[in-house]
């Protein structure tokens, strides 16, 4: 069974532009000059019942206008939604009861009450009884974390403390489908390890269908085995996470850092007329170019890099998952055998 089907969906916006001038001013009181922008652009996928799949892209890819109209928030201009066996928009009461939805810069909890009467508040929304409560709750507050949190007011909490309690409060029906969408922004290391565990595990124990949607792509590594990436309202790609690796990641990363003050400039120098293309992290100063998985190639910009400079440390890496999908949007379509 698949927990979404979405067909052909697309949603237009009217975007408004002014005239100039005095008179063109008074015009615009009577009527508007507009054109029709596509958000999102004639996109069809279905997400199996289970699935934890990212669903990626650049700012104004179309990414959260999607998932508002998997909500329900949005009705699409045209095309087909089912979620959960239902029209998300059209069955509004009766299928918020199936969903649970994590905002990273909104909240559902109330901002001057504790955690925990927020929650009671959810459960009566939700109808959530008292003995489902407690089988599942409790569960979700210890994994998680948060019991010490429970009588503390929303606004006295810490974002990653508050992001864990938004996370409990999004599951307090048991939803057999999760929207993520950027749920770690801001988070340090140990609190977005913390959610992601969290999420593998009821992911595991009921089956929970996730659609995450992140701009930090160590989550999608950390919890999706599939990717869809979107650009420009369209589809580019749908498949294999470790597809993308095995057929677009053909290149190497050699980094370097150095026991003397070097700059990009002349390392770039060194290797000119090369398949070479240098960047820099100027926070752990190391120095990175990416080349063709050649050994030939790698032994040679090696050979040079060493000869001119004092070498502190050379890894060699697989061409990250960040730079493949960056590759991705300045090539356009992805094209996987």
């Amino acid at each position: 069974m698949n927990a979404i089907e979405v067909k052909n969906l697309r949603k237009e916006f009217k975007a408004y532009s002014s005239r100039s001038g005095l008179k063109g001013a008074f015009r615009d009181l009577f009527t508007r000059n507009y054109k029709v922008v596509p958000a999102v652009n004639n996109i069809s996928f279905s997400v199996s019942q289970g699935e934890m799949v990212g669903y990626i892209g650049e700012n104004g890819a179309g990414k959260s206008t999607t998932i508002k109209m998997l909500t329900g928030i949005l009705t699409p201009t045209s095309g087909d939604i089912r979620v959960n066996g239902m029209n998300p928009h059209k069955e509004r009461e009766k299928f918020v009861r199936t969903i649970g939805v994590v905002f990273g810069q909104r909240s559902q909890l109330w901002w001057d009450i504790a955690v925990q009467e927020s929650f009671r508040l959810l459960k009566k929304v939700y109808k959530v009884t008292d003995e489902q409560y407690d089988d599942h709750m409790q569960h979700v507050i210890k994994t998680l974390d948060i019991e010490p949190l429970l009588d503390k007011p929303v606004r006295k909490l810490s974002l990653g403390q508050r992001m864990r309690c938004e996370l409990a409060a999004a599951l307090i029906h048991n939803p057999p489908l999760l929207f993520l969408d950027e749920p770690t922004i801001g988070l340090d290391v140990l609190v977005k390890l913390k959610i992601r565990e969290f999420l593998k595990e009821i992911n595991q124990k009921y089956n929970t269908t996730i659609l995450l949607t992140t701009h930090d792509l160590s989550d999608i590594e950390a919890l999706c085995e599939r990717v869809i990436m979107l650009d420009e309202g369209k589809v580019i790609y749908d498949g294999a996470l470790h597809h993308l690796k095995e057929n677009l990641a053909d290149g190497k990363e050699l980094h370097f850092q150095f026991l003397e003050q070097v700059d990009l400039p002349a390392v770039k120098k060194l290797t000119s007329g090369m398949p070479v293309k240098w960047d820099l992290d100027e926070k752990e100063q190391v120095f990175i170019a990416n080349l063709e998985n050649d050994d030939l190639l790698i032994s040679q910009v090696i050979a040079i890099v060493v000869a001119a400079f004092k070498i502190k440390d050379i890894k060699i890496n697989e061409t990250s998952t960040e730079e493949i999908i960056r590759n991705i949007y300045e090539k356009g379509a992805v094209e996987v055998g």
